[in-house]
């Protein structure tokens, strides 16, 4: 297998946690999001949406996009479990890792991405040519600070996002978190709960991926 990658990318960083938590190791292959190159027609033939991550099959098949990445991984590695033993703990996982993709990684990619000059004309991910808007950027710091507030509710109450035990939920949430440090929309000094778990989910060797 190989997982079409951008290192310095939240969304794919998604899909190597998730592979390091499985204890899976795959050929990696970089493509630079700000250079364009997903964007680029090699690139393209491999996944005409132009997203990463991308994960090729031995057989040529490619999946896009993370939780179908989660899905098959899963299936054919259910050890450790990663998106919940039964309906209902499956079903509250799921929800989190989506509102930690949407309200966090999505939030916090708008605040980043119409600020960002190396991205004119790329205002979503993708080959489509879309303007940045720049009355964006406070939106998505306003989304972010809305997201950590939600964040820091739920860990009040449960050690990790979605479940007793560490889930996909957590990555995603992780992945949000860390790239919010990397763009100057870090955790609110009040969230003490979401610096909690942070660290706890930081020191996991996984964290590294």
């Amino acid at each position: 297998m190989k997982l079409h990658d951008c290192k310095m990318a939240p969304n794919p960083r998604r899909a190597r946690i998730f592979l390091a938590e499985k204890g899976i190791n795959v050929e990696k292959v970089e493509h630079s999001i700000l250079a364009g190159e997903t964007c680029g027609a090699a690139y393209l033939k491999i996944n005409s949406w132009g997203t990463v991550p991308a994960l090729e099959l031995d057989d040529g098949t490619v999946i896009r996009e993370a939780p179908a990445i989660f899905r098959y991984i899963e299936a054919e590695h259910p050890s450790p479990n990663l998106l919940g033993t039964n309906p209902k703990e499956a079903a509250e996982i799921e929800s989190w890792e989506r509102f930690a993709e949407l309200q966090g990684m999505g939030a916090i990619g708008e605040f980043f991405r119409n600020q960002t000059e190396a991205l004119a004309g790329r205002g979503l991910p993708g080959p489509s040519k879309l303007d940045l808007i720049p009355a964006l950027v406070e939106r998505g710091k306003t989304r972010a600070a809305w997201f950590y507030s939600q964040l820091d509710d739920q860990l009040g109450k449960t050690e990790y996002l979605g479940s007793k035990q560490y889930s996909v939920a957590d990555i995603t949430a992780q992945c949000a978190v860390d790239f919010g440090n990397a763009v100057s929309l870090g955790i609110p000094d009040n969230c003490k709960n979401v610096k909690r778990w942070h660290k706890a989910v930081s020191a996991r060797a996984s964290a590294s991926a």
